[in-house]
């Protein structure tokens, strides 16, 4: 069996799930679809830009025609198909906790358990675990907000679906029950918190900055999260520069900012973009480094030394 007919069938089974699926580049998790930026407002765009999310779809008969055009990997639109999925990665150092174990500590700490749904592993020993999102909820994605190595995709967000093929491996279906709604205990532990990664008092606490140090931070994440299509790295890019000089004087310590606006970036990752986990790293300790070599020397309020 070819990879193309092979990735037809995995788009075509995923849609009879009720899931609306579009392509990726090949091998990639990339959408194979112009972005806002470059949108030529023909065809499907002649009446304004039409992204993934807009254009992911269950018919079989659009899925056949696209997918044996080429061996197109499967992104599913969590927002348009009702899901919430919980994406849980491997630890980013040898110190640091994976996601699997961020969520069971968060699970024991509420004294609940999580129940078993439609699993999928990633190349790099990730998991995907797939819930409905409850009717009359609303859900954006997020990064770390649950646990650390936990992030969410829902509204505005995307996953790989299985048999999708990377260089470095596949994505497999471990576990194909139904998927249960999203347990209330996480959609509460998702709506609780702000969007930002510490609220003003435990911002405070953590690292007792100046009013103007505490203002820009808040500033700049805020307009993360507001960046529209098309600025995300330029937006993202400036506030990690405008905060990195604030870090190389001391007055933001550089792991908070860097918290601050990973969390801040995450309503961006899987928009219509090309924004991923990696991508958003990179930008931030890009600007976060170039901003520190250039530390702002004054604030109001204070004189240089």
């Amino acid at each position: 069996m070819t990879s193309t007919q092979n990735l037809t069938d995995w788009a075509l089974y995923l849609a009879a799930q009720g899931w609306r699926v579009f392509p990726l580049v090949p091998g990639t998790q990339r959408p194979a679809m112009h972005g806002h930026d470059r949108c030529p407002g023909t065809g499907a765009c002649q009446d304004g830009h039409q992204g993934w999310e807009q254009r992911a779809t269950t018919d079989p008969d659009r899925i056949g025609r696209c997918w044996q055009e080429r061996p197109f990997n499967i992104g599913i639109a969590t927002g348009p198909s009702g899901l919430v999925v919980l994406d849980l990665d491997p630890a980013k150092t040898p110190d640091s906790p994976d996601g699997t174990a961020g969520l069971a500590a968060l699970a024991e700490a509420r004294g609940v358990e999580l129940p078993a749904t439609y699993t999928v592993s990633t190349p790099r020993g990730g998991t995907h675990l797939y819930f409905r999102c409850p009717p009359g909820v609303r859900l954006r994605n997020t990064a770390s907000t649950l646990a650390p190595s936990v992030d969410t995709r829902a509204g505005g967000g995307y996953v790989v679906g299985p048999g999708s093929l990377r260089p470095d491996g596949g994505y497999e279906l471990t576990d194909d029950r139904e998927s249960p709604d999203l347990p209330a205990w996480l959609v509460q532990a998702l709506t609780e918190r702000p969007t930002q990664p510490l609220s003003e008092r435990a911002e405070s606490a953590a690292i007792n900055p100046d009013a103007y140090a505490a203002a820009a931070l808040a500033g700049e994440c805020d307009r993360v999260r507001r960046a529209p299509p098309g600025r995300h790295n330029a937006v993202l890019s400036h506030a990690a520069y405008a905060l990195g000089q604030l870090a190389g004087t001391g007055l933001l310590p550089e792991g908070t900012t860097r918290a601050a606006l990973t969390t801040a970036a995450g309503t961006l990752i899987g928009a219509d973009c090309d924004c991923t986990p990696r991508e958003v790293d990179r930008v931030i300790t890009a600007g976060l480094a170039a901003g520190a070599r250039n530390p702002r020397r004054t604030s109001p309020g204070r004189s240089a030394a």
